[in-house]
């Protein structure tokens, strides 16, 4: 997906339609971030970290695995199915790619104005 920049001053709508929803999804943003570091991570692993029931967890295995954004591997360990899962390539782009888009939002936002004319307050560090 090709990236553009927003234009200076460009509307909230404009600066958000680009945005991966896919990737954007709480439960899903914290999968990827489960896998980032590039290790394999088991089901169980996921669903006790992340807090999400099984049923949330698979869809949202799925819905990334389907826009190739994590890689499974069913295996059995003692006679029981164990799938194992991994971030992709593809994945990594796309959280890369999304955490661009967010700090571009922050770049074009324009300060506020202050009530009195003067001097802004300080911003926040926020990284």
């Amino acid at each position: 997906m090709a990236e553009r920049p927003p234009a200076p001053g460009a509307g909230v709508n404009e600066l958000t339609s680009n945005l991966d929803d896919v990737v954007l999804s709480r439960p899903r943003l914290s999968i990827l971030a489960a896998l980032v570091s590039g290790n394999a991570v088991d089901f169980t692993f996921l669903q006790k970290n992340l807090g999400i029931s099984d049923g949330n967890l698979s869809t949202h295995l799925s819905k990334l695995e389907a826009e190739r954004y994590i890689r499974s591997n069913k295996t059995f360990v003692n006679k029981k199915p164990k799938t194992w899962y991994q971030i992709t390539t593809e994945g990594r782009q796309a959280l890369e790619r999304l955490f661009r888009q967010l700090e571009g939002m922050l770049t074009q936002a324009k300060p506020a104005e202050t009530l009195d004319g003067g001097v802004s307050p300080p911003k926040a560090n926020l990284l």
